[in-house]
């Protein structure tokens, strides 16, 4: 089955190091409900953007790469049989009802590390 990498775009990061678990409550119930349908393989919440550190060339700066209105908050994937599943499943993220929106991508390729000490 193919992978479809769906990226979130909003305002900024619902996940702050002082975050709430009520803060968290629409993104972790989404997160669950795609880790038990089956569809999620992996998810990566980011932090805020004020938290990021850019390089480009010889120069660092804090803050993002691009400023601009909307940021990547966070990025999951997901098999599905095809593009349209995928769409599917992506429409049902919490921020495309909220100001947001996500992007679907095809995965051309991936490699997960596993933890360190973890069998397998």
């Amino acid at each position: 089955m193919a992978q479809y990498a769906v990226l979130i775009y909003a305002h900024d990061s619902a996940h702050a190091p002082n975050a709430t678990p009520q803060d968290l409550q629409t993104c972790d119930q989404h997160s669950d409900d795609l880790a038990d349908s089956g569809t999620m393989i992996a998810a990566y919440a980011l932090t805020p953007r004020d938290m990021a550190t850019s390089i480009r060339g010889d120069v660092i700066t804090d803050g993002p790469f691009v400023d601009s209105k909307e940021v990547v908050a966070g990025f999951y994937v997901v098999e599905a049989p095809d593009l349209d599943a995928a769409l599917a499943i992506a429409r049902t993220n919490p921020v495309v009802t909220s100001g947001g929106g996500v992007e679907v991508r095809p995965v051309h390729s991936s490699f997960v590390r596993s933890a360190a000490g973890a069998a397998g």
